[in-house]
């Protein structure tokens, strides 16, 4: 059987092998094993225009080990034209339970996550699919708190190549400091990869500190219909002491009335507007205003559908956050506005990264549909849908 860091046509020795050879001599498509995963296509025969864009690649989750090519390629065909498949492959021959699609426009991948999503390809087994991006942000940990944003990104682009930004929070408690880490932003997931490979524990210090490195899960993209209905607002950078009678009588002062109720957790807030209209014209308003010696960010909520919140990313090797029964609840920018919005989703806020270390035990109990779940874990290294 062929080792996954040696290069080949993928198909000598394989399972399946001739159910393989059929399927690329119908096609007309190439298919080739190296560094643990096996490409179909990219690009198909005939093929000559630019790759297709960014946000027309899906994951596909849950796949029995056994399935290759042969069984999912059909199936995928039906949907749209598929420029190219990745199934990622274990060194026994088997797939590792997931694999990447890109079809060759946006559209195709959607009707795909919406039609295969719980689709059951064989007996009891129903696949897990959405959309895959291109992870190009680390979280980088065990940065002194002291350290001013522009200090951190020169000491980023000295260590590594490619960087583009740097994403640094101040301090709950003190905002002249950080919060001990940061997240940077690389040019593409390939720079991204490489310095995450570089900058793994042992290697490197920075400050003359030892420093932990890992995949940032990247925000969950929702799409510009169901944002534009949005009447929620993010207000992030808040001091601890900050009210919410003084978030809510801050923005009230930009149209009496307008704001229904605040909900603060920490150094965040979400304010419900009764109406879009206002919530937008207060976020231009207050965007960067001082609010008890802090400057606030003001940002628009994000609506996540709770029955498909499954984020899997190609930075994080497939890896997703579960819905959890038993809420564990991590200090993450998400909680449960159903009590106000009846059948509403759940909101989160952008960039809502949380503290991987602090966690509350968990409550028991069986929560439904009113349900807290867990906010996009910095490491993804909890609770993950596949092994």
């Amino acid at each position: 059987m062929e080792s996954n860091h040696k290069s080949g046509d993928g198909l000598s020795g394989t399972q399946k092998e001739a159910a393989l050879r059929a399927l690329v001599q119908r096609t007309g498509y190439s298919l080739v094993q190296e560094n643990g995963q096996r490409k179909y296509g990219g690009p198909p025969p005939g093929w000559d225009a630019a790759p297709p864009e960014r946000g027309c690649e899906i994951f596909i989750g849950k796949l029995p080990r056994d399935l290759f090519e042969d069984e999912l390629i059909p199936l995928c065909e039906k949907i749209g034209k598929i420029y190219e498949m990745r199934m990622m492959m274990d060194f026994n021959g088997n797939n590792r339970g997931y694999a990447f699609v890109t079809f060759s426009n946006k559209q195709e991948a959607k009707n795909a996550i919406k039609q295969l999503n719980n689709y059951e390809i064989r007996n009891g087994r129903l696949l897990g699919v959405c959309a895959s991006v291109d992870n190009c942000r680390l979280f980088v940990g065990g940065i002194p708190k002291t350290k001013k944003r522009e200090e951190i990104l020169a000491e980023m682009k000295k260590v590594t190549e490619g960087v583009v930004d740097v994403i640094v929070y101040p301090s709950a408690a003190d905002k002249t400091k950080n919060r001990g880490f940061a997240f940077v932003e690389y040019q593409s997931h390939r720079a991204a990869a490489m310095a995450r490979r570089k900058l793994l524990p042992g290697r490197i210090q920075l400050w003359g500190h030892p420093i932990a490195v890992d995949w940032a899960e990247p925000e969950v993209e929702v799409d510009e219909d169901t944002m534009s209905s949005v009447k929620i607002l993010y207000v992030r950078n808040l001091m601890l002491s900050t009210s919410e009678e003084m978030i809510e009588k801050e923005f009230n002062n930009i149209k009496p009335g307008a704001v229904e109720r605040v909900k603060k957790i920490r150094d965040y807030a979400f304010v419900h507007f009764s109406n879009r209209e206002d919530a937008m014209e207060a976020m231009k308003a207050l965007n960067g205003k001082v609010l008890d010696g802090s400057p606030i960010e003001v940002t628009l909520a994000k609506p996540v559908d709770k029955d498909s919140y499954v984020r899997y990313t190609r930075g994080t090797g497939g890896r997703g956050t579960m819905l959890q029964g038993e809420y564990t609840y991590s200090l993450g920018h998400v909680y449960d506005p159903t009590t106000a919005y009846l059948g509403a989703p759940v909101f989160y806020a952008p960039q809502a990264y949380t503290i991987p270390s602090l966690h509350f035990p968990a409550t028991k109990g069986h929560f439904g549909n009113r349900a807290i779940i867990r906010a996009p874990s910095v490491r993804g290294n909890t609770n993950q849908l596949l092994p």
